[in-house]
């Protein structure tokens, strides 16, 4: 993780926490005292992992933890009273935000900081093998439009378009896309 939100409403609390990711090796801390303000700056740029020492100036921080881990892959913990814990992280733990009753033991903190490295670094993985796959997708759409336009056109079996796009592939010494993209290009209007 390289950056992170610390949201908390008092300077001790801040200080603390920014402490703890500084011995993680973050820099790149940010920090903000209500839940309004975070939820702009979230508006404005994405962090690795935010921190919400509730309760906030101006909400408890449970819907800001939720909604903030519901969007997308930062990893969220969210800091409450011992006496709320039990209540909270069960709502909480269904939208995978990581809850940390006070008072805060650093040896449990660390722990939590070491799981949502943890999952941020596999939310990644899978983010980028999702990215992979549904480029291979469009790809594979591309490739058998470009087939079928060959099928309609120039009268070839899908054997022999599919063999056309692979040898042109390797004969300009470019993907098979490129190719279906040339065939889309000059069949379709």
């Amino acid at each position: 993780m390289e950056s992170a939100l610390i949201v908390s409403h008092t300077v001790k609390g801040t200080e603390y926490f920014k402490d703890i990711l500084r011995a993680a090796s973050i820099e790149q801390i940010v920090t903000l005292k209500s839940g309004g303000e975070a939820r702009r700056q979230l508006l404005e740029r994405d962090f690795d992992l935010v921190i919400i020492n509730a309760p906030l100036r101006d909400e408890s921080g449970e819907n800001l933890a939720r909604q903030i881990a519901q969007q997308g892959i930062t990893q969220v913990i969210l800091v409450v009273a011992n006496e709320y814990f039990d209540a909270v992280s069960a709502v909480c733990e269904n939208d995978g935000v990581l809850t940390v009753a006070k008072p805060i033991n650093k040896a449990i903190l660390w722990s939590a900081l070491k799981l949502a490295r943890a999952a941020s670094l596999r939310l990644k993985r899978m983010q980028a093998e999702n990215s992979t796959l549904k480029q291979k997708i469009e790809d594979i759409r591309r490739i058998n439009r470009a087939k079928c336009l060959l099928i309609s056109y120039l009268n070839m079996s899908e054997q022999e378009a599919h063999r056309y796009i692979e040898k042109q592939a390797m004969d300009m010494r470019v993907t098979k896309r490129a190719v279906a993209e040339g065939i889309l290009k000059t069949y379709e209007r």
